[in-house]
């Protein structure tokens, strides 16, 4: 049998509500440098203006819009509610839009809209996911709000699209841009999961459930989790987490972070074991004022030879 906690608490779990936190407090050291990396490359600023003239933010929304469920408290209450605690305690607002499109055969989640947020949710994650886990999840996706960096998130998500319209009406130059900011911005994409992954933790609060999800973001049923195997995978996680990256050869690399379908759980659970054995989780919800004005202002002034001096591919 799996002990009751790694899934749900035998009696309501009181959350704390983390008002006024800033993405800054859990944002991971990789994820700020792998951005840094990304807006200094040559070519960005064309990408995020070709965006804005090929309306791509109001076409993903009229792609929800007109493909999937807009959920609601009335339709689907055990999806609209988890949004609403999460955006709660993660001092999220406005409320972005919930939406449920088709079972995959696997856990999805996205979130798109620069101006107005949409979260997408598919019937697995309803299906497999318990109320706590659905925190993690739903977590995972609004800390992209927090974080003020969905432009990139966007840009990520179109890339392929976008390659392709500019290598057509550019004589092939566009597309030269966008190779180069592609394996930067996949880059960057993963190590953004690392940031989303601790606001996840942060929005259920339970790091057994953290891992279940984790579990089954990797494809593992319920059923599946038995202690043994959750025992297993936190070892494998620790393991993976003590490697040496520089060691990895940098094609290697590219390859990887380049193939969308891979859920690199393992990786992003070592990661967030790493987080809060440092203890600085526990710090971070035991603090009564999380307004850290002094943690913006040291970011906004960090020099660009700060910036520069990170390399995506070598330095992580």
């Amino acid at each position: 049998m799996v002990p009751k906690l790694l899934f749900e608490s035998s009696k309501p779990m009181t959350r704390k509500i983390l008002t006024g936190l800033s993405s800054e407090g859990y944002e991971h050291p990789f994820d700020r440098k792998a951005l840094a990396s990304l807006q200094n490359m040559p070519g960005v600023s064309l990408l995020l203006k070709k965006i804005n003239e090929y309306g791509i933010d109001r076409l993903l929304r009229l792609q929800s819009l007109g493909s999937e469920i807009r959920i609601s408290p009335r339709n689907f209450p055990q999806l609209h509610q988890p949004l609403v605690e999460t955006c709660q305690i993660l001092d999220v607002a406005p409320l972005p839009e919930l939406y449920l499109f088709r079972g995959t055969g696997h856990i999805q989640t996205y979130i798109v809209g620069v101006e107005k947020p949409i979260v997408g949710i598919n019937l697995d994650a309803m299906e497999w996911l318990g109320t706590d886990e659905l925190l993690y999840v739903l977590g995972h996706e609004v800390t992209r709000i927090k974080s003020h960096d969905m432009v990139y998130h966007q840009m990520a998500i179109v890339m392929p699209t976008l390659k392709n319209l500019l290598s057509s009406t550019t004589f092939g130059f566009g597309g030269l841009v966008a190779n180069g900011v592609e394996l930067a911005l996949y880059n960057w994409r993963m190590m953004s999961r690392f940031s989303a992954d601790r606001a996840g933790l942060l929005a259920c609060q339970d790091v057994g459930v953290a891992t279940t999800t984790l579990m089954k973001l990797a494809g593992l049923p319920h059923d599946y989790l038995t202690t043994p195997v959750i025992d297993d995978f936190l070892a494998q996680a620790r393991e993976f987490a003590s490697n040496n990256f520089d060691n990895l050869d940098q094609i290697t690399k590219i390859l990887s972070y380049t193939e969308s379908g891979l859920s690199w759980v393992v990786m992003r659970a070592g990661e967030l074991l790493k987080w809060v054995d440092s203890g600085e989780y526990d710090n971070l919800i035991q603090q009564t004022n999380l307004k850290t004005p002094e943690e913006s202002e040291e970011k906004e002034g960090e020099t660009p030879e700060e910036k520069e001096g990170w390399n995506f591919l070598t330095s992580w």
